[in-house]
């Protein structure tokens, strides 16, 4: 009989579980959750007042109710006996507080208006300011360690989000006793012990294998009572091992055999390397979604200006594991469909389907129209919450079509960025592989995309990817005995697909693309380096009162 693993991505709006077979890699069956409450941007539940901008929260509930749904589909007509592992993967950083006993503060009725008490989700970036702070501290002595983060701390990551939390909610503060993340959470609650991941914590939280945690110096220098996270984090452990085994209770409550093992959590993103059967240095693998994350491994470890992080064995053991990333991606093409597309383009799949055709038609240049990827901020290399999407070229005369294929480059324009970023800093890249739900279902940004970088362009046809890395992690940590491997290059080498559709580069399109990528760099270096700060003053406006005509 053969032996599955189950994987489960918690992602921004959903949890997804597949079925994989240990032998083969193949995907035997596939269920999603969405979360009812969804990405808490405006209103608490049950409350009535407005968040302020950039909050982004959600429902540790949701994430609960989606677990069990998804677990009960896929296992459904399977021995439990046959289920050997389950990974998790999930957004990172997603962040919360909990009591000792892992109980979410939002839970709570004391704390249920209390935004603060709730998962920070990774795209909250309220904290900037507390971001910023952090940053101009780098020089300070114990402030090397953020060298290995590109120079920045992210609004995004752990401890601005925590920073933001002790400044400005003291009976949170006050009553939290762990402060976690998403993916680390729910391991807890499957297995009943508190297990952190070393891939969340290396990435999000700054924790490096040699040097451990920030120094609790350089966190005292910042602010007295930053130090008071380290006492709420946790000792990370190592990915592609076992954090315990599944309780009793979620055995009866999802129908799998109680002590089946699970696996460290790890990011949801850096799941889809092994997934799409990468396990040595020089590929590049964008896992291509709602935002780009771009990842790659390699045995050294270098200070690279701009990038999310480096951490040792924080994808693969032995290797030091790299970050880099874009804030915005499906998001802008989805806010652009939603918001700004005529009905007689179409709706939803088909106004997709529509301006895919019509852009496809254009040349390279041909609208005159350029835009700057930032709608939801700029990660590698600028790490700035507070910079916002441009437009540039438009003319009465500009059509549809010709607005979502700038967006398109402009997206395909910042990867080109960041693997420069990586080759500058002495990462050597052969290979980019595409995987993700863009991948799977946009053509036409993969071949912009090879023409802009000038390279082929690999696509991994991978479903769910994200998922079955987790189901591959799981493999790894389930061991020998149980049904699975012994480490989790084995694994890899059995499960991760390696079947790709290449995109080349057209030689024409690429020569244009070479001088309106250096307009990009010259709008981005305008924008978001110094030229002018219109895109942050305009951010204070935001949501802003604006008092009555007297």
């Amino acid at each position: 009989m053969p032996k599955y693993t189950i994987g489960i991505d918690f992602g921004t709006e959903s949890a997804r579980a597949v079925l994989v077979d240990v032998r083969t890699g193949q995907v035997a069956a596939t269920a999603t959750a969405a979360y009812a409450h969804g990405v808490i941007d405006r209103i608490l539940p049950g409350q009535t007042t407005r968040l302020p901008p950039d909050w982004a929260l959600q429902h540790p509930g949701d994430w609960l109710e989606a677990l069990e749904q998804v677990l009960r589909s896929v296992g459904r007509g399977i021995s439990a006996d046959d289920i050997v592992g389950l990974g998790i993967d999930f957004t990172s950083c997603t962040v919360l507080p909990t009591t000792g006993d892992g109980t979410p503060l939002c839970l709570l009725s004391d704390f249920r208006a209390e935004p603060h008490a709730w998962p920070k989700l990774w795209k909250n970036h309220a904290a900037q300011s507390y971001a910023d702070r952090f940053n101009a501290a780098r020089s300070h002595p114990g402030g090397e360690f953020l060298a290995f983060y590109g120079g920045k701390t992210s609004s995004e990551w752990t401890w601005a989000k925590g920073w933001h939390v002790l400044a400005e909610a003291p009976r949170v503060r006050e009553a939290m006793k762990r402060w976690i993340e998403g993916g680390d959470w729910i391991v807890w609650q499957l297995t009943g012990t508190e297990t952190r991941s070393a891939c969340q914590a290396g990435y999000k939280a700054h924790w490096q294998k040699d040097a451990g945690y920030p120094d609790r110096a350089f966190l005292q220098h910042l602010d007295p009572a930053l130090p008071q996270l380290l006492d709420r984090l946790g000792p990370p452990h190592p990915v592609a091992q076992s954090a315990g085994g599944l309780q009793a209770s979620w055995a009866t409550r999802t129908g799998l055999r109680a002590g089946t093992p699970v696996a460290v959590a790890v990011i949801d993103a850096h799941a889809a390397l092994p997934a799409v059967g990468v396990a040595g240095p020089g590929q590049l693998v964008a896992i291509m979604g709602t935002s780009t994350v771009h990842l790659l491994v390699d045995p050294r470890r270098h200070v690279i200006p701009g990038i999310s992080g480096v951490v040792a064995d924080g994808i693969l053991p032995g290797m030091f594991g790299y970050e880099a990333g874009q804030a915005s991606v499906g998001d802008i093409f989805q806010w652009f469909v939603r918001t700004l597309t005529p009905e007689r383009v179409g709706t939803g799949d088909a106004a997709f389907d529509a301006l895919e055709k019509q852009a496809g038609r254009l040349e390279a240049g041909e609208a005159g129209v350029l835009a700057l990827d930032w709608w939801n901020g700029a990660r590698t290399p600028l790490v700035d919450a507070e910079l916002s999407g441009v437009l540039i070229g438009l003319t009465v005369t500009t059509e549809i079509h010709e607005i979502y294929r700038a967006l398109l480059e402009s997206t395909a324009f910042g990867t080109r960025r960041v693997i420069e970023t990586f080759t500058t800093g002495g990462v050597p890249i052969r290979e980019v592989i595409a995987c993700g739900g863009l991948a799977e279902r946009n053509a036409l940004l993969l071949q912009l995309t090879a023409d802009i970088i000038g390279q082929d362009v690999l696509a991994s046809p991978v479903p769910h990817a994200s998922a079955v890395g987790a189901a591959i992690y799981a493999a790894a940590a389930a061991g020998v005995g149980s049904g699975g491997y012994a480490d989790l290059r084995d694994a890899i080498a059995k499960m991760g697909g390696t079947d790709r559709t290449v995109y080349h580069p057209r030689p024409a399109a690429h020569r244009t693309y070479d001088t309106l990528y250096h307009e990009y760099l010259d709008a981005a270096k305008y924008f978001g380096e110094g030229g002018s700060a219109v895109m942050k003053r305009l951010r204070r406006h935001r949501g802003a009162t604006v008092p009555p005509p007297s």
